[in-house]
């Protein structure tokens, strides 16, 4: 067994997670969450049956209650609306996903045309085009940069979700390079620190792997990735699953490596179920392929601290969790 490290939780992960099992302590249930706070439903279910309540808009949220926004961000239209409604909201959204969104006011300020990397759907997508939705153009495939058109080619400039393959973005800014020459880049790296390790990581697992089991949910934008990276790098197979109990007999015909790893939102108790797994099946104790160290830690959302703090109770981001 290969162990890919750096894997799993992020600090923005840990910090939402976090902000929630805390205001739950403090507040009490129901706690309101508007999408889920980070994706994996392992997680979600965790925090449901605490007294989170998850919901998709702002006025699904009785008046006066508590609000938490996922780390995946939302736009300023969110904001107000929850403002309307008097809601007492935590904004949990990752630091690493607000500086693509203070870059975004930035260069709309600027009149820039941005052109945003990214899948469209996906809740940090939304919360990062409505910062400035006359300025952002989303490019999500061949077609967003066939369709894509700027006003000043002197004045555009690409930004990207934190989540997405390094070695994708790239390539896409290659294209959108072809068509728009004078193309600017971010003033720093959009896609995360962890996001990036995770790649890093998997791609070294993955070429010495017949097989690959990427731990985490299929809304989870970087797992689906990693899973990518994995075949990318010449692993023979690789598959996501959300718990061990996913895992098929016939994936293993032939394989004598199997590599790990798990999404920026998975726990690391769902990986030890799967080394567990792989162990009952056989495999020896799990080698791990490190070519990162983490160490950072990201504050309680401001308004948490504030609250915690008036009552004396602790405001780091440290948890028990049974």
């Amino acid at each position: 067994m290969l162990l890919a490290a750096p894997r799993g939780y992020c600090a923005g992960v840990d910090r939402a997670v976090i902000a929630v099992e805390k205001a739950l302590d403090h507040y009490g249930a129901p706690v309101y969450v508007r999408k889920e706070i980070v994706h994996n439903k392992h997680v979600v279910t965790g925090l449901e049956e605490r007294g989170a309540i998850f919901v998709n808009e702002v006025d699904e949220v009785p008046e006066g209650s508590v609000l938490v926004f996922s780390a995946h961000g939302v736009s300023p239209a969110v904001v107000k609306a929850s403002e309307a409604r008097g809601l007492n909201t935590i904004d949990a959204t990752c630091p690493l996903v607000t500086k693509v969104h203070r870059e975004v006011q930035r260069f709309a300020q600027e009149e820039y045309d941005i052109l945003l990397i990214g899948h469209e759907g996906h809740e940090e997508v939304e919360g990062t085009a409505g910062e400035a939705p006359d300025h952002v153009q989303l490019i999500d495939g061949k077609d967003g940069i066939a369709n894509a058109q700027v006003k000043d080619p002197k004045k555009v400039i690409w930004l990207s979700q934190t989540t997405l393959s390094v070695d994708e973005t790239m390539e896409t800014v290659l294209k959108l390079r072809e068509k728009f020459p004078t193309l600017q880049n971010p003033p720093s790296d959009d896609i995360c620190y962890a996001t990036q390790n995770r790649q890093v990581a998997i791609k070294k697992v993955g070429a010495e792997s017949d097989l690959v089991l990427v731990v985490g949910s299929a809304n989870s934008s970087n797992t689906v990735r990693l899973v990518e990276v994995a075949l990318e790098a010449g692993a023979k197979a690789a598959y996501r699953i959300d718990y061990a109990s996913e895992i098929q007999e016939q994936w293993f015909e032939g394989v004598e490596t199997v590599g790990v790893s798990s999404g920026a939102s998975a726990p690391e108790e769902l990986v030890d179920q799967v080394l567990e797994y792989l162990a009952d099946k056989g495999y020896g104790a799990p080698i791990e392929i490190t070519t990162a160290e983490e160490d950072v830690q990201f504050s309680l959302p401001k308004e948490l601290r504030k609250d915690l703090k008036s009552a004396g109770q602790d405001t780091s981001n440290k948890v028990k969790r049974s």
